[in-house]
């Protein structure tokens, strides 16, 4: 069966789970989740020009309509077939905090050199990844597939559907606490990576100066290494305090060249030399690199800078951990000047260790300079303050809040989960009364 329908789908104009956005000529994928069936759609989907569909519902019947015991299992190991057939070299990545920015720093390097595919949005799970790979040409020279995860288990799931042959773990901190059961979880779960690389004779990418991630190599020769700090590999240091990320990069001790990049906290710097490094693997010229990396806007609220009339809004709500958190809040107090303004959004799937999490959080804002602080979630709510903070339940109650309030000439940090919905604060900054 996953030989027919790679047939077809070297016949198609590829394939859609979606009616919505089904493209003539596509094969339509049935899935099934706990609020939706797709096997209703799928006569639909060949009324609509479909060129095959997929199901698992046996009552569903008709030319060229494919009846199997589980579509997303299908849909998987057709990736797999797949991105076999085509033996394109595949980099997996993984990691608690950056790995969507270090996805698009890495496919715009090697894309000023290569044609590479990689993920979009946030397709980087166990349906993502395999729509990703099915998305795959015989054009395409490497592609860079973002592996996401919130329980033990699922990067090595993924990795068997990617079957990458090289490898990167941005950082392991404190994300999805919940679903990984603890610190020690996430370790173990981020780090399938490693070991699918480890007994497939890949090559890893591996920060040299972040022991967690050394001490999981189990003296695995296969590993390139890059650094934050002067040594003999690829390492980069911060060249000037500033609001965005400015960079030397050197190589056996040699500088290279300064970068400029738009990205905002210093925290981005290992995940900046990461993109070089394996831009310098992959034989990508130093102008290429420093082109590429300087050209790289942020978006979707992840390390963005935008100017709102007399204000600067660091936006970097796409999500948050305690690591992350942490690192938002150190670039704020070292890297800008006057008025200081902190609107941050409870910090989900935390499970048992919620609570202590959010008070480290508080406490650390205590010894902080700031002029305004917002707290927006039921997990905040729940700390003990030691100064002033404005506290809500939810991001409409402090958008509502900002739009009667301005603030004027303030650098203004925003961050929170993605479940807070801090993009809701972003209007009641740009729209107030």
């Amino acid at each position: 069966m996953i030989a027919h329908l790679h047939s077809l789908l070297l016949s198609s104009t590829g394939v859609c789970t979606d009616t919505r956005k089904l493209i003539k000529g596509n094969i339509y994928f049935a899935l099934k989740g706990p609020s939706f069936d797709g096997n209703k759609f799928a006569l639909q989907a060949m009324q609509n020009g479909a060129l095959a569909a997929v199901v698992d519902d046996s009552s569903i019947k008709g030319e060229n309509i494919y009846l199997v015991e589980n579509v997303l299992t299908t849909l998987q190991h057709l990736a797999t077939y797949h991105r076999q057939a085509l033996k394109t070299p595949v980099i997996g990545l993984t990691g608690s905090n950056g790995k969507t920015t270090t996805k698009e720093l890495i496919s715009r390097v090697l894309g000023s050199s290569y044609n590479v595919l990689f993920t979009e949005g946030n397709l980087n799970n166990h349906i993502g990844v395999p729509l990703t790979l099915l998305r795959l040409n015989s054009e395409h020279q490497i592609a860079v597939i973002e592996m996401g995860a919130n329980h033990q288990g699922e990067i090595q799931e993924l990795s068997k559907i990617a079957l990458p042959n090289f490898g990167l773990i941005t950082n392991i901190g404190k994300a999805h606490l919940e679903g990984f059961g603890g610190i020690d979880g996430v370790i173990k779960g981020k780090t399938e990576l490693y070991r699918h690389l480890m007994e497939n004779d890949g090559v890893i990418f591996c920060r040299r100066n972040n022991e967690l991630l050394t001490n999981n190599l189990n003296h695995y020769q296969k590993v390139i290494f890059y650094s934050t700090q002067p040594d003999v590999c690829i390492y980069g240091e911060i060249s000037a305090p500033a609001s965005v990320v400015k960079f030397n990069w050197f190589e056996n001790h040699n500088r290279i060249d300064e970068i400029t990049t738009h990205l905002t906290g210093d925290y981005n710097l290992e995940n900046l030399v990461a993109a070089v490094c394996i831009g310098r693997y992959f034989n990508v010229t130093p102008e290429k690199i420093k082109s590429a990396i300087e050209g790289y806007i942020p978006e979707n609220q992840r390390s963005q800078i935008e100017i709102s009339g007399s204000n600067t809004i660091i936006i970097d709500a796409y999500n948050a951990n305690p690591s992350s958190m942490e690192a938002a809040l150190k670039n704020l107090s070292e890297n800008y000047d006057g008025n200081k303004v902190i609107i941050l959004g409870e910090m989900l799937e935390l499970g048992q260790d919620a609570n202590a999490e959010h008070q480290h959080i508080v406490d650390l804002l205590s010894s902080m300079e700031k002029d305004l602080l917002i707290l927006v979630g039921e997990n905040f709510l729940h700390t003990t303050l030691n100064d002033h903070a404005l506290r809500f339940k939810t991001s409409e109650d402090a958008c509502n809040y900002l739009q009667n309030h301005a603030i004027n000439e303030s650098t203004i940090l925003v961050k929170g989960s993605r479940g807070s919905k801090m993009e809701k604060v972003l209007d009641g900054i740009r729209n107030h009364n």
